[in-house]
Protein backbone atom coordinates (compact mmCIF):
# COMPACT_ATOMS: atom_id res chain seq x y z
CA UNK A 1 0.00 0.00 0.00
CA UNK A 2 1.43 3.47 -0.44
CA UNK A 3 1.82 6.20 1.74
CA UNK A 4 -0.61 8.68 0.21
CA UNK A 5 -3.82 7.39 -2.31
CA UNK A 6 -3.86 8.15 -5.68
CA UNK A 7 -6.82 9.79 -7.24
CA UNK A 8 -8.16 9.63 -11.00
CA UNK A 9 -11.27 11.36 -11.81
CA UNK A 10 -13.63 9.57 -14.23
CA UNK A 11 -15.29 11.81 -16.62
CA UNK A 12 -18.74 10.54 -18.04
CA UNK A 13 -20.98 12.34 -19.70
CA UNK A 14 -22.57 15.21 -17.23
CA UNK A 15 -22.18 12.97 -14.22
CA UNK A 16 -21.98 8.89 -13.54
CA UNK A 17 -25.64 8.52 -12.65
CA UNK A 18 -28.47 8.18 -15.18
CA UNK A 19 -30.03 11.02 -13.93
CA UNK A 20 -27.28 13.54 -13.89
CA UNK A 21 -27.93 15.15 -17.18
CA UNK A 22 -31.60 16.20 -15.98
CA UNK A 23 -30.68 17.34 -12.26
CA UNK A 24 -30.45 21.20 -12.16
CA UNK A 25 -26.97 20.87 -10.87
CA UNK A 26 -25.34 19.27 -14.04
CA UNK A 27 -23.54 21.41 -16.75
CA UNK A 28 -25.72 22.57 -19.86
CA UNK A 29 -22.60 22.64 -21.71
CA UNK A 30 -22.89 20.06 -25.23
CA UNK A 31 -20.97 16.67 -24.30
CA UNK A 32 -19.10 18.02 -28.20
CA UNK A 33 -17.98 21.02 -26.29
CA UNK A 34 -14.26 21.23 -25.01
CA UNK A 35 -14.74 23.96 -22.70
CA UNK A 36 -16.29 21.63 -20.81
CA UNK A 37 -13.72 19.18 -20.26
CA UNK A 38 -11.21 21.65 -20.08
CA UNK A 39 -13.27 23.12 -17.09
CA UNK A 40 -13.13 19.43 -15.44
CA UNK A 41 -9.56 19.02 -15.82
CA UNK A 42 -8.69 22.26 -14.87
CA UNK A 43 -10.30 22.13 -11.36
CA UNK A 44 -9.24 18.14 -11.06
CA UNK A 45 -5.59 19.68 -11.61
CA UNK A 46 -6.35 22.21 -8.60
CA UNK A 47 -7.32 19.19 -6.60
CA UNK A 48 -3.96 18.04 -7.15
CA UNK A 49 -5.54 14.26 -8.85
CA UNK A 50 -2.85 12.17 -10.45
CA UNK A 51 -5.11 11.31 -13.10
CA UNK A 52 -8.05 12.06 -15.78
CA UNK A 53 -10.09 9.14 -17.44
CA UNK A 54 -12.01 8.89 -20.27
CA UNK A 55 -13.77 5.79 -21.19
CA UNK A 56 -14.88 4.80 -25.37
CA UNK A 57 -18.16 3.96 -26.23
CA UNK A 58 -17.90 2.52 -30.39
CA UNK A 59 -21.28 2.62 -31.32
CA UNK A 60 -24.34 4.86 -30.45
CA UNK A 61 -25.98 1.92 -28.76
CA UNK A 62 -29.20 1.04 -28.54
CA UNK A 63 -31.93 3.86 -30.50
CA UNK A 64 -34.75 3.09 -27.57
CA UNK A 65 -32.29 4.64 -25.27
CA UNK A 66 -30.90 7.37 -27.60
CA UNK A 67 -34.33 9.62 -26.93
CA UNK A 68 -34.00 9.82 -23.06
CA UNK A 69 -30.39 9.06 -22.32
CA UNK A 70 -27.42 11.19 -23.63
CA UNK A 71 -25.14 9.81 -26.03
CA UNK A 72 -22.61 10.68 -28.30
CA UNK A 73 -19.17 12.81 -26.90
CA UNK A 74 -15.55 13.54 -28.22
CA UNK A 75 -13.46 10.28 -29.58
CA UNK A 76 -11.22 10.30 -25.92
CA UNK A 77 -7.61 10.08 -28.06
CA UNK A 78 -8.45 13.06 -29.60
CA UNK A 79 -10.03 15.09 -26.50
CA UNK A 80 -7.14 13.95 -24.70
CA UNK A 81 -4.95 15.54 -26.87
CA UNK A 82 -6.62 18.61 -26.95
CA UNK A 83 -6.54 18.74 -22.90
CA UNK A 84 -2.93 18.08 -23.04
CA UNK A 85 -2.58 21.91 -23.97
CA UNK A 86 -4.49 23.11 -21.43
CA UNK A 87 -3.04 20.63 -18.53
CA UNK A 88 0.30 20.64 -17.27
CA UNK A 89 0.67 18.31 -14.42
CA UNK A 90 -2.81 15.62 -14.25
CA UNK A 91 -2.21 12.46 -15.84
CA UNK A 92 -4.34 12.01 -19.02
CA UNK A 93 -5.65 8.23 -19.88
CA UNK A 94 -8.12 7.22 -21.94
CA UNK A 95 -9.87 3.72 -23.39
CA UNK A 96 -8.68 2.68 -27.00
CA UNK A 97 -10.10 -0.99 -27.59
CA UNK A 98 -7.43 -4.08 -28.85
CA UNK A 99 -10.33 -5.48 -30.94
CA UNK A 100 -11.06 -3.05 -33.28
CA UNK A 101 -7.93 -1.08 -33.90
CA UNK A 102 -4.77 -2.30 -35.21
CA UNK A 103 -1.02 -2.33 -32.75
CA UNK A 104 0.83 0.23 -34.77
CA UNK A 105 -1.85 2.72 -35.09
CA UNK A 106 -2.80 2.67 -31.24
CA UNK A 107 1.03 2.54 -30.41
CA UNK A 108 1.62 6.12 -33.12
CA UNK A 109 -1.42 7.60 -30.99
CA UNK A 110 -0.17 7.19 -27.95
CA UNK A 111 3.35 7.70 -28.20
CA UNK A 112 2.06 10.89 -30.15
CA UNK A 113 0.32 11.90 -26.84
CA UNK A 114 2.99 11.15 -24.54
CA UNK A 115 5.19 13.37 -26.71
CA UNK A 116 3.08 16.44 -26.52
CA UNK A 117 1.97 15.89 -23.04
CA UNK A 118 5.20 15.61 -21.67
CA UNK A 119 4.62 12.49 -20.14
CA UNK A 120 0.95 12.17 -19.14
CA UNK A 121 -0.28 9.41 -21.11
CA UNK A 122 -2.26 6.11 -20.24
CA UNK A 123 -3.45 3.78 -22.51
CA UNK A 124 -6.71 1.56 -20.51
CA UNK A 125 -6.33 -1.64 -22.40
CA UNK A 126 -10.14 -2.46 -23.58
CA UNK A 127 -11.37 -5.79 -25.44
CA UNK A 128 -14.62 -4.35 -26.37
CA UNK A 129 -17.84 -5.89 -25.64
CA UNK A 130 -20.49 -3.78 -26.88
CA UNK A 131 -23.17 -5.67 -28.98
CA UNK A 132 -23.18 -4.06 -32.17
CA UNK A 133 -19.51 -2.89 -31.95
CA UNK A 134 -18.61 -5.68 -34.88
CA UNK A 135 -21.13 -4.14 -37.72
CA UNK A 136 -19.16 -0.80 -37.36
CA UNK A 137 -15.85 -2.33 -37.98
CA UNK A 138 -16.93 -5.00 -40.86
CA UNK A 139 -17.12 -7.82 -38.76
CA UNK A 140 -20.09 -10.07 -38.84
CA UNK A 141 -20.19 -11.23 -34.89
CA UNK A 142 -18.47 -10.72 -32.03
CA UNK A 143 -15.44 -12.14 -30.95
CA UNK A 144 -16.10 -14.50 -27.28
CA UNK A 145 -14.48 -13.47 -24.16
CA UNK A 146 -11.68 -15.67 -24.73
CA UNK A 147 -10.99 -14.70 -27.82
CA UNK A 148 -10.84 -11.04 -27.36
CA UNK A 149 -8.70 -12.09 -24.26
CA UNK A 150 -6.01 -13.94 -26.45
CA UNK A 151 -6.06 -11.11 -29.47
CA UNK A 152 -5.48 -8.31 -26.49
CA UNK A 153 -2.63 -10.55 -25.37
CA UNK A 154 -0.73 -10.43 -28.88
CA UNK A 155 -1.67 -6.90 -29.08
CA UNK A 156 0.20 -5.83 -25.82
CA UNK A 157 2.95 -7.66 -27.07
CA UNK A 158 3.20 -5.86 -30.46
CA UNK A 159 2.90 -2.52 -28.90
CA UNK A 160 5.13 -2.75 -26.55
CA UNK A 161 7.44 -4.34 -28.68
CA UNK A 162 6.72 -1.19 -31.21
CA UNK A 163 7.50 1.17 -28.19
CA UNK A 164 10.71 -0.41 -27.36
CA UNK A 165 11.75 0.03 -30.69
CA UNK A 166 13.74 3.32 -30.37
CA UNK A 167 16.47 3.64 -28.11
CA UNK A 168 17.28 6.61 -25.29
CA UNK A 169 19.56 8.21 -27.61
CA UNK A 170 18.55 7.24 -31.11
CA UNK A 171 17.77 10.60 -32.17
CA UNK A 172 21.12 12.67 -32.19
CA UNK A 173 20.12 15.91 -34.19
CA UNK A 174 23.34 17.34 -34.73
CA UNK A 175 23.64 19.62 -37.89
CA UNK A 176 27.22 20.01 -37.76
CA UNK A 177 28.04 16.52 -38.43
CA UNK A 178 24.89 16.09 -40.51
CA UNK A 179 23.41 13.12 -38.55
CA UNK A 180 19.69 12.90 -37.46
CA UNK A 181 19.87 9.81 -35.78
CA UNK A 182 21.57 6.47 -35.29
CA UNK A 183 19.96 3.76 -37.04
CA UNK A 184 21.52 1.19 -34.66
CA UNK A 185 19.17 2.30 -32.00
CA UNK A 186 15.63 1.85 -34.11
CA UNK A 187 15.10 -1.60 -34.36
CA UNK A 188 11.83 -3.32 -36.60
CA UNK A 189 9.46 -5.37 -34.64
CA UNK A 190 9.70 -8.36 -37.11
CA UNK A 191 6.23 -9.94 -35.48
CA UNK A 192 4.64 -12.46 -36.93
CA UNK A 193 1.66 -13.99 -34.54
CA UNK A 194 -1.69 -15.50 -34.43
CA UNK A 195 -3.65 -12.47 -35.30
CA UNK A 196 -1.41 -9.72 -36.25
CA UNK A 197 1.91 -9.15 -38.37
CA UNK A 198 3.36 -6.36 -37.82
CA UNK A 199 6.88 -5.38 -39.30
CA UNK A 200 8.09 -2.16 -37.44
CA UNK A 201 9.48 -0.20 -36.23
CA UNK A 202 7.29 2.78 -35.48
CA UNK A 203 8.04 6.26 -36.93
CA UNK A 204 7.62 8.03 -33.10
CA UNK A 205 10.71 8.10 -31.41
CA UNK A 206 10.50 7.05 -27.89
CA UNK A 207 8.17 9.02 -25.36
CA UNK A 208 9.19 10.76 -22.18
CA UNK A 209 7.73 7.86 -20.52
CA UNK A 210 9.56 4.96 -21.92
CA UNK A 211 5.98 4.55 -22.72
CA UNK A 212 2.91 5.07 -21.30
CA UNK A 213 1.29 3.76 -18.56
CA UNK A 214 -0.81 1.05 -18.93
CA UNK A 215 -4.24 0.52 -17.52
CA UNK A 216 -6.88 -1.73 -17.48
CA UNK A 217 -10.60 -3.08 -15.83
CA UNK A 218 -11.26 -6.20 -16.36
CA UNK A 219 -11.71 -8.53 -13.21
CA UNK A 220 -13.23 -11.37 -14.65
CA UNK A 221 -10.15 -14.53 -13.78
CA UNK A 222 -9.15 -13.97 -17.31
CA UNK A 223 -9.04 -10.66 -16.58
CA UNK A 224 -7.15 -10.72 -13.76
CA UNK A 225 -4.62 -12.54 -15.22
CA UNK A 226 -4.45 -9.91 -18.13
CA UNK A 227 -4.04 -6.93 -15.22
CA UNK A 228 -1.16 -9.07 -13.74
CA UNK A 229 0.41 -9.47 -16.63
CA UNK A 230 0.56 -5.94 -18.15
CA UNK A 231 -1.17 -3.23 -15.51
CA UNK A 232 0.27 -0.76 -13.82
CA UNK A 233 -3.18 0.88 -12.51
CA UNK A 234 -6.25 -1.32 -12.34
CA UNK A 235 -9.84 0.11 -12.34
CA UNK A 236 -11.95 -1.81 -10.85
CA UNK A 237 -15.61 -1.78 -9.78
CA UNK A 238 -16.82 -3.02 -6.14
CA UNK A 239 -20.39 -2.82 -4.13
CA UNK A 240 -18.99 -3.66 -0.89
CA UNK A 241 -15.39 -3.38 0.87
CA UNK A 242 -15.33 -6.72 1.30
CA UNK A 243 -15.25 -7.92 -2.45
CA UNK A 244 -12.76 -4.95 -3.08
CA UNK A 245 -10.20 -6.55 -0.28
CA UNK A 246 -10.87 -9.84 -1.48
CA UNK A 247 -10.02 -8.35 -5.53
CA UNK A 248 -6.89 -6.06 -3.72
CA UNK A 249 -5.07 -9.23 -2.11
CA UNK A 250 -6.02 -11.56 -4.76
CA UNK A 251 -4.75 -9.55 -8.00
CA UNK A 252 -1.11 -8.52 -5.76
CA UNK A 253 -0.59 -12.16 -5.73
CA UNK A 254 -1.16 -12.68 -9.01
CA UNK A 255 1.22 -9.80 -10.05
CA UNK A 256 3.81 -11.26 -7.85
CA UNK A 257 3.40 -15.01 -9.33
CA UNK A 258 3.89 -13.01 -12.88
CA UNK A 259 7.16 -12.33 -11.32
CA UNK A 260 6.56 -8.43 -11.04
CA UNK A 261 6.92 -6.01 -7.81
CA UNK A 262 2.95 -5.47 -6.47
CA UNK A 263 3.71 -2.22 -5.46
CA UNK A 264 3.68 -1.25 -8.69
CA UNK A 265 0.75 -2.54 -9.56
CA UNK A 266 -2.36 0.27 -8.27
CA UNK A 267 -5.93 -1.10 -7.39
CA UNK A 268 -8.06 1.93 -8.01
CA UNK A 269 -11.79 0.79 -6.95
CA UNK A 270 -14.61 2.85 -8.48
CA UNK A 271 -16.49 5.72 -5.79
CA UNK A 272 -19.22 7.46 -6.67
CA UNK A 273 -20.30 10.09 -3.54
CA UNK A 274 -23.05 12.18 -3.30
CA UNK A 275 -21.85 14.97 -0.79
CA UNK A 276 -23.91 17.45 0.99
CA UNK A 277 -23.54 19.67 4.34
CA UNK A 278 -25.80 17.21 5.60
CA UNK A 279 -26.30 13.29 5.54
CA UNK A 280 -29.99 14.35 5.00
CA UNK A 281 -29.38 16.68 1.95
CA UNK A 282 -27.06 13.94 0.34
CA UNK A 283 -29.40 11.41 0.85
CA UNK A 284 -32.27 14.12 -0.77
CA UNK A 285 -29.70 14.67 -3.90
CA UNK A 286 -29.43 11.01 -4.22
CA UNK A 287 -33.53 11.01 -4.04
CA UNK A 288 -33.63 13.14 -6.87
CA UNK A 289 -31.18 11.52 -8.84
CA UNK A 290 -32.94 8.28 -8.97
CA UNK A 291 -36.46 9.91 -9.66
CA UNK A 292 -35.15 11.49 -12.75
CA UNK A 293 -34.06 7.90 -14.35
CA UNK A 294 -35.76 6.01 -16.57
CA UNK A 295 -36.53 2.19 -15.43
CA UNK A 296 -36.37 1.04 -18.89
CA UNK A 297 -33.13 2.27 -19.88
CA UNK A 298 -32.35 0.59 -17.05
CA UNK A 299 -33.37 -2.80 -18.20
CA UNK A 300 -32.35 -1.99 -21.65
CA UNK A 301 -28.96 -1.25 -19.99
CA UNK A 302 -29.36 -4.37 -17.86
CA UNK A 303 -30.08 -6.15 -21.20
CA UNK A 304 -26.37 -4.76 -22.59
CA UNK A 305 -24.51 -6.16 -19.61
CA UNK A 306 -25.92 -9.37 -20.16
CA UNK A 307 -24.89 -9.72 -23.71
CA UNK A 308 -28.32 -8.92 -25.15
CA UNK A 309 -30.77 -11.30 -22.07
CA UNK A 310 -34.24 -10.70 -22.63
CA UNK A 311 -35.36 -9.02 -18.84
CA UNK A 312 -38.80 -7.71 -20.36
CA UNK A 313 -41.08 -9.84 -18.58
CA UNK A 314 -39.75 -9.20 -15.44
CA UNK A 315 -41.72 -6.67 -12.96
CA UNK A 316 -39.97 -4.04 -11.76
CA UNK A 317 -41.14 -4.50 -7.83
CA UNK A 318 -40.99 -8.37 -8.12
CA UNK A 319 -37.85 -9.64 -5.97
CA UNK A 320 -34.89 -11.28 -8.20
CA UNK A 321 -33.15 -14.23 -7.62
CA UNK A 322 -30.11 -15.61 -9.28
CA UNK A 323 -32.27 -17.40 -11.35
CA UNK A 324 -33.25 -14.71 -13.19
CA UNK A 325 -29.65 -14.17 -14.89
CA UNK A 326 -27.51 -15.98 -16.69
CA UNK A 327 -24.51 -17.73 -15.59
CA UNK A 328 -22.23 -15.10 -15.79
CA UNK A 329 -19.52 -17.58 -17.13
CA UNK A 330 -21.78 -18.05 -20.10
CA UNK A 331 -21.84 -14.17 -21.00
CA UNK A 332 -19.54 -12.96 -23.50
CA UNK A 333 -19.85 -9.25 -22.68
CA UNK A 334 -18.28 -7.87 -19.42
CA UNK A 335 -18.31 -10.74 -17.73
CA UNK A 336 -16.85 -9.29 -14.63
CA UNK A 337 -19.99 -6.78 -14.60
CA UNK A 338 -22.21 -9.70 -14.15
CA UNK A 339 -20.66 -11.46 -11.29
CA UNK A 340 -20.80 -8.09 -9.48
CA UNK A 341 -24.61 -7.77 -10.26
CA UNK A 342 -25.57 -11.40 -9.88
CA UNK A 343 -23.75 -11.72 -6.61
CA UNK A 344 -25.54 -8.42 -5.32
CA UNK A 345 -28.63 -10.21 -5.94
CA UNK A 346 -27.37 -13.42 -4.14
CA UNK A 347 -26.98 -11.13 -1.19
CA UNK A 348 -29.52 -8.80 -0.82
CA UNK A 349 -32.49 -9.57 -2.74
CA UNK A 350 -33.56 -6.83 -4.62
CA UNK A 351 -36.45 -6.07 -6.52
CA UNK A 352 -35.94 -5.22 -10.06
CA UNK A 353 -36.37 -1.65 -9.79
CA UNK A 354 -34.14 -1.71 -6.64
CA UNK A 355 -31.37 -3.10 -8.50
CA UNK A 356 -31.80 -0.40 -11.61
CA UNK A 357 -31.37 2.28 -9.01
CA UNK A 358 -28.12 1.03 -7.25
CA UNK A 359 -27.03 0.18 -10.93
CA UNK A 360 -28.19 3.92 -12.53
CA UNK A 361 -25.63 5.20 -9.34
CA UNK A 362 -22.57 4.05 -11.16
CA UNK A 363 -22.90 0.89 -12.67
CA UNK A 364 -21.94 -1.03 -9.98
CA UNK A 365 -19.11 0.60 -8.50
CA UNK A 366 -19.06 1.95 -4.84
CA UNK A 367 -21.97 4.77 -4.26
CA UNK A 368 -22.14 6.72 -0.63
CA UNK A 369 -24.54 9.38 0.03
CA UNK A 370 -22.84 11.28 2.94
CA UNK A 371 -21.30 14.85 4.27
CA UNK A 372 -17.39 15.77 3.21
CA UNK A 373 -16.42 13.66 6.79
CA UNK A 374 -17.85 10.66 5.93
CA UNK A 375 -16.83 10.78 2.39
CA UNK A 376 -13.24 10.79 3.46
CA UNK A 377 -13.73 8.34 6.56
CA UNK A 378 -14.67 5.76 3.48
CA UNK A 379 -11.71 6.19 1.80
CA UNK A 380 -9.41 6.24 4.59
CA UNK A 381 -11.22 3.15 5.70
CA UNK A 382 -10.56 1.36 2.40
CA UNK A 383 -7.11 2.99 2.03
CA UNK A 384 -5.81 1.52 5.38
CA UNK A 385 -7.70 -1.77 4.74
CA UNK A 386 -6.40 -3.39 2.14
CA UNK A 387 -8.90 -2.42 -0.22
CA UNK A 388 -7.09 0.20 -2.14
CA UNK A 389 -4.53 2.44 -3.29
CA UNK A 390 -6.50 4.75 -4.34
CA UNK A 391 -9.48 5.55 -5.92
CA UNK A 392 -11.58 6.13 -9.83
CA UNK A 393 -13.70 9.17 -8.31
CA UNK A 394 -16.88 8.59 -10.19
CA UNK A 395 -18.82 12.25 -9.30
CA UNK A 396 -22.83 11.58 -9.88
CA UNK A 397 -23.43 14.81 -10.95
CA UNK A 398 -20.58 16.81 -13.27
CA UNK A 399 -19.48 19.50 -12.68
CA UNK A 400 -20.78 20.08 -8.97
CA UNK A 401 -20.02 16.87 -6.96
CA UNK A 402 -16.48 17.38 -8.12
CA UNK A 403 -16.17 20.91 -7.30
CA UNK A 404 -17.73 19.88 -3.48
CA UNK A 405 -15.26 16.87 -3.75
CA UNK A 406 -12.17 19.07 -4.56
CA UNK A 407 -12.94 22.00 -2.21
CA UNK A 408 -14.32 19.80 1.12
CA UNK A 409 -12.91 16.19 0.50
CA UNK A 410 -9.34 16.70 -0.68
CA UNK A 411 -8.35 18.71 2.28
CA UNK A 412 -9.40 16.69 4.98
CA UNK A 413 -7.82 14.13 3.59
CA UNK A 414 -4.44 16.28 3.57
CA UNK A 415 -5.15 16.92 7.09
CA UNK A 416 -4.87 13.31 7.50
CA UNK A 417 -1.98 12.84 5.70
CA UNK A 418 -3.45 10.77 2.89
CA UNK A 419 -3.30 13.21 0.01
CA UNK A 420 -0.26 15.42 -1.60
CA UNK A 421 -0.40 18.79 -0.93
CA UNK A 422 1.33 19.66 -3.96
CA UNK A 423 2.91 17.95 -6.99
CA UNK A 424 5.79 16.18 -7.23
CA UNK A 425 7.05 14.56 -10.14
CA UNK A 426 5.84 16.13 -13.73
CA UNK A 427 5.22 12.69 -15.78
CA UNK A 428 1.90 10.23 -14.88
CA UNK A 429 4.36 7.80 -13.94
CA UNK A 430 5.63 9.39 -11.38
CA UNK A 431 2.78 10.65 -10.05
CA UNK A 432 1.86 7.11 -9.29
CA UNK A 433 4.61 6.17 -8.17
CA UNK A 434 6.01 4.15 -11.30
CA UNK A 435 9.78 3.93 -12.68
CA UNK A 436 10.49 5.48 -16.14
CA UNK A 437 11.21 2.67 -18.73
CA UNK A 438 14.35 2.94 -20.44
CA UNK A 439 13.63 -0.25 -22.86
CA UNK A 440 14.54 -3.82 -20.80
CA UNK A 441 11.59 -3.44 -19.14
CA UNK A 442 9.27 -3.25 -21.71
CA UNK A 443 11.12 -6.06 -23.64
CA UNK A 444 10.44 -8.55 -20.30
CA UNK A 445 7.23 -7.85 -20.37
CA UNK A 446 6.27 -8.49 -24.01
CA UNK A 447 8.16 -11.69 -24.12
Amino acid sequence: MPSMMHLNLFIHGRGHHEGAWRHPKAARLPLTDIGYYRGLAATAEAGLFDSLFLADALTLGQFDEVGSSPKGGLEPLTLLAALAGTTSRIGLIATASTTYTEPYNLARQFASIDHISGGRAGWNIVTSWAPGAEKQFGHDRQPTHEDRYARAEEFVRVVLGLWDGWSEDAIIDDPRSGRFADPAGIRPTNHVGQHYRVAGPLNVPRSPQGRPVLVQAGSSDTGRRFAARYAEAVFTAHLEKATAVEFYRDLKALVAEEGREPAQVLVLPGLSAAIGSTEAEARQLEEELNALTDPEVGRARLSGRFGGHDFSHLPLDRTLSVEDFPAPKTVQAARSRTEIITGMVARERPTLRQLLQRLAGARGHFCMAGTPEQVADIMEDWFRCGAADGFNIMPPVLPAMLDVLVEQVVPILQRRGLFRREYGAVTLRGQYGLPRLTGGEVRRAAE
